[in-house]
C-alpha cells in the first residue's frame, strides 16, 4: 500500500495546504492500489462512477485547474485532444479502457506536472498568486490558494467516493 504522510499540526499556510493536497493524493493512491483492471471498471450501482474513473477524472481536475486555470496553457496530455464536446465525461468513461499501470502513469504523470506549475506560481507570489483564466461567472481571477482549497476538496469528496466504491470491489475499508 503507497505510504501517505500527515499534514502538520502546526505550519505555514501554504505548507498547510500542500501537506493536504498530497494527503489526499495519497489516500486516492492507496484507494486504488493493488487492483486489476477489472476491479479499476467495476461501478457501484446505479451509479457508474468506478476507480479508474476517480483516477483518470482527477488527473484531468489537477490540468485543468493547474495548467488551464492557473497558468493559461492548453490542458495536458492526453486531455488537451481530448473531444469533449462528443463525450464531456470521457475521462470518466475512458478510463474502463486503460490498463492499471497507463491510468496509474498517467495520474503520477499529471500530479508531477501539475506539482511543477503550482510551484513556479507559489514562488512568483505565493498562495496570493493570480490565475491566468477567470472566473466563468464573471467573478474574476482565482487566487492560487483558492485553486489549492478547490482541489483538497476535490479530493476530499471523490475520497468518499473511493471508500465506497473499493468496499463494493473486494470489501477492503479504512482510512
Amino acid at each position: 500500500m503507497p505510504d501517505r504522510t500527515e499534514p502538520p499540526l502546526r505550519a505555514d499556510e501554504t505548507r498547510t495546504l500542500r501537506a493536504f493536497l498530497d494527503y489526499h493524493r495519497d489516500t486516492l493512491r492507496r484507494k486504488t492500489s493493488g487492483l486489476t483492471a477489472d476491479q479499476l471498471r467495476t461501478p457501484l450501482p446505479p451509479s457508474d462512477m468506478t476507480l479508474g474513473g476517480l483516477l483518470k477524472h482527477l488527473a484531468y481536475v489537477e490540468s485543468h485547474w493547474c495548467s488551464v486555470v492557473l497558468t493559461g496553457a492548453p490542458a495536458l496530455a492526453p486531455f488537451d485532444t481530448v473531444d469533449w464536446s462528443a463525450d464531456p465525461d470521457w475521462d470518466w468513461h475512458s478510463a474502463a479502457d486503460d490498463s492499471p499501470a497507463a491510468v496509474r502513469e498517467l495520474y503520477d504523470t499529471t500530479v508531477a506536472a501539475a506539482d511543477r506549475l503550482l510551484d513556479a506560481a507559489l514562488a512568483v507570489a505565493g498562495p496570493e498568486q493570480l490565475s491566468a483564466r477567470e472566473d466563468r461567472h464573471g467573478g474574476g481571477r482565482f487566487s492560487l490558494r483558492w485553486i489549492l482549497v478547490h482541489l483538497v476538496e476535490e479530493y476530499a469528496r471523490h475520497n468518499g467516493h473511493a471508500d465506497l466504491l473499493r468496499e463494493a470491489v473486494d470489501g477492503s475499508t479504512g482510512e
